[in-house]
């Protein structure tokens, strides 16, 4: 069994820069069939915006999409882990801070992105939620 973040983690996970606007990101999404898009400025992380960030942050406060930056409705409060670091620990991490992601950096920068559906693949691949995470997406 795999016990290290590195070993499940997407290596290359879909960023944006500070000032794309709500459409862009979501286009993204869209095209890269996730519900979230990483934040960088330069190498640096700087938020994560989620597709319910996009609704609730965005366009339920009446935003315009095409105008509005991602940076404007961002998850700024960053919890990370490192790519050494061990499944158990994001597994923690994501329970005690309610989280269904955790960015992945070393040394500042960010190398990839881990999912709950990622640990549910790896710890227990009969569980629903690891068939869901599994599966084709819907179009």
């Amino acid at each position: 069994m795999t016990e290290r973040i590195q070993d499940v983690m997407t290596q290359y996970p879909v960023t944006v820069g500070p000032l794309t606007s709500l459409t862009e990101a979501a286009r993204r999404m869209r095209d890269a069939d996730i519900g979230d898009v990483l934040i960088v400025d330069g190498e640096r992380l700087d938020g994560v915006v989620t597709d319910r960030d996009l609704v609730v942050r965005g366009l339920a406060e009446g935003r315009d999409p095409n105008e509005t930056t991602v940076h404007a409705v961002r998850s700024p409060d960053l919890v990370t882990v490192g790519p050494g670091d061990s499944l158990t620990m994001a597994a923690e991490l994501m329970r005690a801070h309610a989280l269904r992601r955790l960015p992945v950096t070393e040394d500042g920068r960010l190398v990839g992105i881990v999912t709950i559906g990622d640990l549910a693949i790896e710890r227990d691949s009969d569980s629903a939620l690891a068939d869901i995470s599994a599966a084709t997406a819907n179009r």
